[in-house]
Order: C-alpha cells, then structure tokens, then sequence
C-alpha cells in the first residue's frame, strides 16, 4: 500500500493506492480532502485597488507580474502573464491609467475572471 498527495485544480487529497494480486485488483481509494485554507492573493497596493480590473481571460497559472504598483500603463499593455495550455497569454490593461494593486504572485493558480491586478 502507497500514500500519496495528489492536488486537482488547487484541492489536496490524500490518496492509498493498493497493489493488486492479479484482476479484480482493488481500486485506489481516495481519502476525504486534507483541510487546507486558501492562500490569501498578495496585495501590494498600499492606498487600495483601484477601480478599473484586469481579470485572468483563462484558467492558468500565472507566469510573471509585468507592471508595478504606482506604474503608468496605457491601454494594451502587459499588466501580468499568465500561462495556460502551453501558452503565454499577456493579460492588458483595458484602460489607460496607474496600476494600484496587484493581486496576484507568480505562481498563483487562477480561474477565468480572476481579478488579476486593478487600475485608478
């Protein structure tokens, strides 16, 4: 018998895996999901979000934070990138303005409309 932890779209589980005696081997079982709080996203803004948001257009994995805190970005530009499928997908700005928080880290798995970061 084999413990493992496998992760599913940011939920831990612990899963045993017996080793059957030939057919009819016994499935793997898994455990109740292990109780693990959400990470809190990393807010960098010191003054508060803004009021115009930058949202993930994909589930993905975010790739890098391309602009800072207090940065002025004109309509367009790469605020952060986030990889999905293989890709990199640049996440713009929808308006001109100054970058007030990033709500994400490197790292950071997210779902298709997270706020990703926001503007004044």
């Amino acid at each position: 018998m084999k413990n493992y932890t496998i992760t599913v779209n940011g939920n831990v589980y612990d899963v045993t895996v017996e080793e059957g005696q030939g057919t009819g081997a016994a499935p793997a079982r898994a455990a109740a999901p292990a109780v693990k709080a959400p990470a809190a996203p990393a807010k960098k803004a010191s003054a508060g979000a803004g009021s115009i948001k930058v949202e993930a257009g994909a589930a993905g994995k975010v790739l890098k934070i391309n602009a800072n805190v207090g940065q002025s970005v004109k309509k367009g530009d790469t605020v952060v990138t986030i990889e999905s499928m293989k890709m990199e997908i640049p996440m713009v700005a929808p308006a001109d303005g100054t970058v007030a928080s990033i709500d994400v880290a490197a790292g950071d798995a997210v779902e298709a409309g997270t706020v990703l970061a926001t503007l004044n």
